[in-house]
């Protein structure tokens, strides 16, 4: 899914790698620079805008967790409803 994150003056184009309901990871398409425990801003249409905090930036990708207020948990429920596919392993052991 293609997004952009904010973190204050910085805005970058990234890809959601993965999502869950307290948290994602995006892969950024450019440089970009949050420490850890920061406030930031990730915006998608299918999500919308949701803010979170920096749990970790490493390899060009970040760890998000959701802010967790209403709003936010009504929008990834909404996600998780409407949206979200499970991927199902081809191989199996």
């Amino acid at each position: 899914m293609d997004s952009n994150v904010r973190y204050m003056k910085q805005l970058a184009n990234c890809r959601i790698v993965n999502i869950s309901r307290k948290g994602l990871a995006v892969e950024l398409y450019t440089a970009f620079h949050a420490a850890t425990g920061s406030t930031i801003q990730v915006e998608n249409d299918d999500i919308g805008l949701m803010e979170g905090i920096v749990c970790w930036n490493k390899g060009g990708r970040l760890g998000i967790q959701f802010r967790q207020n209403s709003k936010s948990v009504a929008q990834v429920t909404a996600y998780f409803r409407h949206f979200h596919h499970e991927v199902i392993p081809v191989l199996k052991s």
